[in-house]
């Protein structure tokens, strides 16, 4: 009786195991049709797909930000971008320093930091398949190439002083009374919002994309590229900073450059 119990398992094992293998296999047919199917469309002249859906995640030279981006595939090669972003830039000069330190908590602010400096940008561009048009599902590098209009948005930074319960901002002189070496910490990130000034400027980039696996309905994609943003006005993130001997005032800027790296993911339909 144990040897047939035995000998019915292993039968059931082996035809659920090969019910898998099957399956798998059917799904990797599928897959290879399916992709052999969009390279006869390309091959044709016409779009793999039609459009695409994509988020991103950038890391910038002086900051971080997120993006959004809407493709419409034009060819093979050619897809139109429309782009928003919203980053947050750093000044070189900026640099932590503690503030108040007790038993269970520790706080933090940037000495003669004026407003926090934060982007939202508008963009139309292009990205043409430049690499691995023959590589049915590999790396296809791309050229990024767009420009719009970028609102940046400077939010007063407040810090807090131990002295008479009192916040005051860098970008002001100190009334008398009050000394920096009675700062507790910045004031956080909701103070200063009704004092938000508005400043409009334009942006341009240029990158490479890196995307993987170019004929599957997901997006996967790292890109690299360069920044160049212009202002109407200066853009004021630090009034001074501090060396060992010596402070500083700092240059306010319209123009910006940096360099950023970025990871996307979205659908292609």
């Amino acid at each position: 009786m144990k040897k047939l119990l035995l000998i019915a398992i292993a039968t059931v094992a082996a035809l659920i195991s090969q019910g898998q293998s099957g399956k798998k296999a059917d799904r990797k047919a599928e897959k290879r049709d399916r992709i052999n199917a969009l390279v006869k469309l390309e091959e044709e002249n016409e779009p793999a797909f039609k459009k695409q859906s994509v988020f991103g995640v950038k890391l910038n030279s002086d900051g971080y930000g997120i993006a959004y981006e809407f493709g419409k595939y034009k060819s093979p090669k050619l897809t139109t971008l429309y782009m928003l972003e919203l980053n947050e830039k750093f000044h070189p000069k900026e640099e932590k320093r503690l503030g108040r330190l007790d038993a269970f908590s520790a706080t933090e602010f940037k000495f003669g930091k004026a407003n926090n400096f934060y982007q939202f940008k508008m963009g139309y561009g292009q990205q043409r398949l430049i690499g691995g048009k023959a590589n049915k599902n590999g790396v296809a590098v791309s050229s990024v190439l767009a420009g719009g209009l970028s609102v940046g948005l400077l939010k007063p930074y407040y810090v807090d002083f131990d002295q008479q319960d009192r916040r005051y901002k860098f970008a002001d002189s100190l009334p008398p009374g009050l000394t920096f070496g009675y700062i507790v910490g910045a004031s956080g990130f909701t103070r200063g919002w009704s004092e938000l000034k508005v400043k409009p400027g334009v942006h341009a980039k240029a990158a490479l994309r890196f995307d993987y696996g170019r004929f599957n309905e997901m997006v996967s994609a790292v890109e690299a590229g360069l920044n160049a943003e212009y202002y109407a006005s200066d853009i004021s993130q630090m009034t001074y900073y501090q060396t060992a001997t010596k402070d500083y005032y700092t240059k306010q800027y319209k123009l910006f450059f940096n360099a950023y790296i970025a990871i996307h993911f979205g659908k292609r339909k």
